[in-house]
């Protein structure tokens, strides 16, 4: 039984496309019609990955009580995890030609997660939680709405949804523990 399929072959007119505007380095025309777009999304999840590290650097300092030695130095391994988030983030939206939005002024309102002055160890726990589970939402709806208009951004933010659920899984551990 023949199918009727056309055949797999490259965009030629792509091709020639790719061939102008040298200055825009890696960001050919395909990007075109959704760049604008992507770095809009990368720009807010840039503020959010920045929220994080406030907060959790903040409850680093301010963790309290029996459990919070070890809790505190994991919320400094998870606020320097969430800065390398920001700088991969920053560094693709360079990529793509934008500028990465880092003026604090508006930060929390371009941010996904809040950023809180928490005392208490379970509900520093508990914040975190609800940040890192919105972040896995916020990422993998980001994920939804790129698809295949850019691969290179899609798999950066698989790689850090990865990174999110796996906080995400240790800070469950954590409020048994808190």
């Amino acid at each position: 039984m023949a199918e009727n399929r056309k055949p797999l072959a490259l965009d030629e007119a792509g091709l020639a496309a790719a061939r102008k505007h040298l200055d825009e380095g890696a960001v050919t025309p395909a990007y075109g019609p959704w760049r604008d777009d992507i770095v809009a999304l990368l720009n807010g999840a840039l503020a959010t990955e920045l929220i994080c590290v406030l907060r959790y650097r903040r409850h680093h300092f301010m963790a309290d009580g029996l459990e919070s030695p070890s809790i505190a130095e994991e919320f400094l391994v998870h606020a320097n995890a969430e800065l390398g988030h920001a700088d991969r983030l920053a560094q693709r939206i360079v990529q793509l030609g934008g500028e990465p939005d880092f003026n604090p002024v508006g930060m929390p309102e371009r941010s996904h997660a809040d950023y809180d002055e928490v005392n208490d160890l379970k509900a520093m726990i508990r914040s975190n939680l609800i940040a890192e589970r919105i972040a896995v939402e916020s990422y993998r709806q980001m994920i939804g709405l790129i698809g295949d208009k850019d691969s290179t951004t899609r798999r950066l933010l698989e790689d850090i949804l990865a990174d999110e659920e796996e906080h995400a899984d240790e800070l469950k551990d954590w409020m048994a523990r808190a």
